[in-house]
């Protein structure tokens, strides 16, 4: 995968592409949050906290690369 974005494409997107790998841990605590949600008829459970924290951490990562190459 090429560090650049081609023209058009959406940055933010594109590194955060490029920062799933780096955020398993935090994806893979979502989705049992998720499965643990969907497995239950009442829950007042929402995985929220779970969600924030993926994201903030795919943002992190993703967040400098794109800021870099803007011009």
């Amino acid at each position: 995968m090429s560090e650049v974005p081609e023209e058009g494409v959406d940055q933010l997107t594109f590194y955060r592409e490029q920062c799933v790998e780096h955020v398993a841990k935090f994806k893979e605590m979502l989705d049992e949050c998720n499965a643990r949600v969907m497995s239950r008829k009442k829950t007042e459970e929402t995985c929220h906290e779970e969600m924030v924290d993926y994201v903030h951490h795919l943002d992190h990562c993703a967040m400098p690369k794109a800021f870099a190459t803007l011009k």
